[in-house]
Parts: structure tokens; sequence; C-alpha cells
């Protein structure tokens, strides 16, 4: 039997705060989290227009789901969108947070500057980039959301403008938790900047790597504003993306048990992907504070 000494079982717990405070944070997901995708998975099995009372229909909203052809090509597009998206974010915002990371003040002020896009709405985003992709009266005079590429990479573009900003700061936290010794050891082995930034930086940032590739599947997931208003999922059907489709089901066809099934599917299919994610990369078993350690 191994020696404990005393009020070792206690250390683990001082300084902690009680769990009640958790409490109004646990209430308020409830609430606002918890209780609506309850409400949502219930009227996936039920036919409701929205007037009188939901009736049972059992399974017949997730097979019209998968029998139904538009639904195919929207979940390709919206796979396309994550991975293009996903790709294009996430290389810029790597490379725009390491340098933002380093300590002069020119920094500093840029990287504040730089953040303000994500302080606004998606709606005044779109609007904004709607008027400047205008073929009469915007910057460029042509039709460019009238094009099947032209609409598809416009929305990729539009929402990597507001967001990037947010994942550089990520990987601007993350890239100064790197401790400066790993460095120098890469410096005295003749290691230059390049090879420190393959061999030193992007491993060290891959827990932060691994956060904001989740925030960004879940967020590409629910992309809905930015193809409302600039594409209204045209031209045709080639930007139709699945929370717009979800979006028609409900508030254009009044199906909304049908939508109700796309919108369970979605959450399905998000919490899914993270899972994997994290279970792939070993985030999980991660437990230093700081990136390095």
């Amino acid at each position: 039997m191994k020696y404990r000494p005393s009020g070792a079982g206690k250390a683990s717990t001082v300084g902690r705060p009680h769990a009640a405070w958790a409490l109004p944070g646990v209430l308020f997901f409830a609430f606002f989290a918890v209780v609506p995708l309850g409400l949502a998975f219930y009227l996936s099995f039920t036919s409701w227009d929205g007037l009188g009372d939901p009736k049972l229909v059992g399974l017949d909203n997730w097979q019209k789901m998968f029998d139904d052809d538009r639904m195919v090509q929207s979940l390709w597009l919206t796979v396309l969108l994550t991975v293009v998206s996903w790709v294009f974010q996430t290389v810029i915002s790597v490379l725009l947070g390491v340098w933002a990371a380093g300590r002069q003040r020119n920094r500093a002020v840029l990287s504040a500057i730089f953040f303000v896009p994500f302080l606004l709405s998606s709606t005044a985003i779109a609007l904004l980039f709607y008027s400047l992709l205008d073929p009469n009266f915007g910057v460029i005079q042509k039709n460019i959301l009238g094009s099947s590429n032209g609409a598809f990479l416009a929305i990729v573009f539009v929402g990597a403008w507001q967001f990037i900003p947010f994942h550089t700061l990520l990987y601007q936290g993350g890239a100064r938790q790197i401790p400066e010794v790993l460095y120098q050891a890469a410096s005295i082995d003749g290691a230059g900047r390049y090879r420190q930034f393959y061999s030193v930086t992007l491993p060290q940032l891959r827990n932060t790597m691994t956060t904001s590739t989740v925030l960004m599947v879940v967020g590409t997931l629910t992309y809905f504003e930015t193809v409302l208003i600039l594409t209204k999922g045209g031209p045709g059907t080639d930007t139709a993306i699945l929370p717009y489709l979800m979006y028609e089901a409900g508030f254009k066809s009044y199906d909304f048990g049908y939508a109700s099934a796309i919108a369970s599917f979605l959450v399905v299919i998000a919490t899914g992907l993270s899972l994997i994610l994290v279970r792939l990369t070993g985030f999980g078993r991660m437990r230093s504070t700081r990136e390095g350690m």
C-alpha cells in the first residue's frame, strides 16, 4: 500500500471555483442550443407547415431527403465549399498569424485594423460585396455572380474576407506561445527562417490548427446569409448548399418537417467531422495549456 501524504486528495481542488458557477452557462446553453436542437430533431419525424399540430410521419422526411436529387448536389457543393474554404483560409491565416506574432508595434496596429472585418455582421458584408459585384454599378463591370464558377468563388472569397482575421488571431496567439528556445536550437543546427517555419512553427501549431479547422468546418456547414444575399442559390441551383436548401424547404415550401430533417443531418455531419478531427489529430490527449510544452 502506497503512502499518501495528508491532504493530497484535496490539493487538486484548491483554487477551483464551485460547480454552481457554471450553472448560468449550462442553463443558457440548454435553453438556446439543446432544447431547439431537440425540437428540430423531433420535427424531422413530422409533417408540419407551420400551422396546426405536427403529425408524426416516421422516417418519411429522412427517406425523402436521401432520395432527393437536389440533396446530393447540395451535399457535394457543401463539401466542396468546406474544403476550398479551409485550404484558402488556413494558408493565409497561418502566414498572417505567424507574421503578426512579432513584437513590433506596427504589426500590432496592422493586426488590430485587419481584425475589423470580423466585427461586421455577415449580412452587412454580403450586402457590401453584392454592391461591389453588381455588373452595372459595381467595381468590376462583369457578371461574376451570373456564372457558376464566379458565384462559387465569390462566396469563398467573401467568407474568407470576413473570417480570416479571426483565425489569424488564433494562430497569432499560438505562435507567441512557442518557446523561443526551439528557434534558438534550430538556429544553432543551421536552420534558416523558412526551415524553422516548416520544422518548428507548423508542428507546434498543430493543436491551434485543429481548433481552427473544427471552427471552419462547423462554420462552413452553417454558412447561409452570404449565399442568400449574393446568389440566392444560383445561378440555377449551382450554389444551393445544404443550409440554403433547408431555408427553401422551410420558408418557401413551408415543409418544416423536411427542413428539420436537413438541419438534423447537418448537426450529425458537423458533430461527426469534429469528433473525427479531434480523434485523428490527438487533440483530445493534449494536456498542456501552452503550445510546444
